[in-house]
């Protein structure tokens, strides 16, 4: 077995659970509220992780620059996803969203050069034609 399929599969349960929270959350508190309690969990989740390295983080300029900046579009995505969340259908919302890779894959060929094979050129127009039939 692969050392990355388990750890997959507890990240897919735990999203899964998390576009459920969503929903379960935003039907009580208003949008910009339900970021600030969500924010908190991930402060914990983070203090449980520090606890389990005994606080020996790795830092350099770079990886913490980009760590920053990775809290930052999470924290801006997961707010604008409350936002949508609100407005819409839960099972409509998440799976527009959960096509975010699309978004990771152009930039990783512009940005790191990275090639974008004919499959997955067919699964992007694929992803684009779901996001088309999704929000009409």
């Amino acid at each position: 077995m692969t050392p990355w399929l388990i750890p997959a599969l507890f990240s897919l349960f735990s999203f899964g659970l998390w576009g459920l929270f969503t929903k379960l959350t935003i039907t009580a508190i208003d949008s910009k509220s339900a970021l600030i309690f969500q924010t908190i969990g991930v402060v914990l989740a983070g203090i449980f992780v520090l606890f389990s390295i005994d606080f020996k983080l790795a830092t350099t300029p770079k990886g913490v620059s980009f760590g920053v900046l990775t809290g930052i579009a999470y924290g801006l995505g997961c707010l604008f996803y409350f936002i949508a969340a609100d407005k819409g259908k839960i099972s409509t919302v998440v799976t527009l969203t959960a096509l975010y890779p699309i978004v990771t894959i152009i930039l990783s060929a512009l940005l790191l050069g990275e090639t974008i094979e004919i499959k997955q050129l067919f699964g992007i127009l694929l992803a684009l034609a779901a996001i088309f039939l999704l929000s009409a």
